[in-house]
């Protein structure tokens, strides 16, 4: 079998990313931030205390698969989805898809990317790749994160879509089975920024949206007494990091690309405020970077004493009245 034409492209995040490559593939012109912003994707919860988290955790886009089912809907695309229970019945069907020359999206648990150097590798069971192709016993791969086509060998591939745990990917797979002629992509941005706007100001949910980061600025200074020690408590504060700049890539906690998408729909709205609002998005942006950097700087100094706690509540206390006003003025825009 040999590599079906396909344009590998980088993108900001794995499902954002290869939701807009098939969509290009498939002869759609639409940019990662049009995808990102239509679905709704930035986002924002805290989670204090729960059973499926042993330490307090906060999450910065939706729930992974919304970005292609909220897509799907407001554009009118029909995306083609299956899950499976036997591993053989799902490798299987992979292949039959390649034979057909249909370029398939997987969810994979990322540990199992041999291509990335181990150190990178961690259980994450929501990474999203896009198969383009088999080689004897490797799969030809298209990775958002990686520079170009690469290789995964075919055990690799069966572990990352059938790895147990949390959010399970169970074999999950789809692909864009059909794209309509005309989009009406006014109506699609403005339902897409209205529930935004929802998700960030009014959800009725004390830990989610502009409460949620609230929430964190209160709830931070707690993370001390929470924590075995202080080198699980240096962990924990550098992963404040690794979650805005690495898991929310594209870069402080999505907000950059969310100031992308509000350029470009500025646009096609031809709504200059919008403009202006994406450049107000890309200041949040900058704040939410200065507690990234402030975040791991003292994590690994072990500079943790209570003023150090205050201080990064203090940040993110003005991270949240910014991004309320900010909100509150895209949805008067609207």
């Amino acid at each position: 079998m040999e590599t079906l034409p396909f344009k590998h492209q980088m993108a900001a995040h794995c499902e954002s990313g290869a939701v807009t490559s098939l969509l290009n593939n498939a002869g759609l012109d639409i940019t990662e931030p049009m995808v990102f912003g239509i679905s709704s994707g930035i986002f924002f919860g805290y989670f204090h205390k729960m059973k499926s988290f042993t330490f307090p955790t906060f999450i910065v886009r939706n729930k992974p698969g919304s970005m292609r089912s909220n897509l799907a809907k407001r554009l009118g695309i029909k995306f083609h989805t299956e899950k499976f229970r036997s591993h053989e019945d799902g490798m299987r069907r992979l292949d039959e898809l390649l034979e057909k020359k249909i370029p398939v999206a997987v969810q994979v648990d990322f540990f199992y990317m041999d291509y990335l150097p181990e150190w990178e590798r961690v259980h994450i069971n929501v990474h999203f790749i896009v198969v383009v192709g088999r080689k004897g016993s490797k799969y030809i791969v298209s990775d958002s994160y990686f520079p170009k086509l690469v290789e995964l060998e075919s055990e690799s591939l069966r572990k990352a879509r059938f790895a147990g745990g949390s959010m399970s990917p169970k074999g999950f797979l789809f692909y864009p089975e059909s794209i309509p002629k005309n989009i009406d992509y006014r109506q699609a941005i403005i339902k897409g920024t209205k529930k935004t706007c929802f998700y960030m100001l009014k959800i009725p949910i004390p830990f989610l949206g502009i409460k949620g980061i609230r929430k964190f600025a209160k709830k931070i200074v707690l993370w001390p007494s929470l924590a075995r020690d202080t080198e699980h408590l240096s962990h924990e504060i550098m992963k404040i990091n690794v979650l805005l700049e690495d898991q929310g890539t594209g870069g402080a906690g999505f907000r950059f690309m969310y100031a992308t998408f509000l350029q470009q729909a500025s646009g096609m709205l031809n709504n200059y405020e919008w403009s202006k609002l994406s450049k107000e998005m890309m200041e949040i942006g900058d704040g939410w970077r200065e507690i990234s950097l402030f975040a791991s700087r003292i994590g690994k100094n072990r500079d943790l004493g209570q003023d150090r706690m205050k201080e990064l509540g203090a940040m993110l206390a003005g991270r949240a009245a910014a991004e309320e006003r900010f909100f509150k003025r895209l949805k008067k825009s609207l």
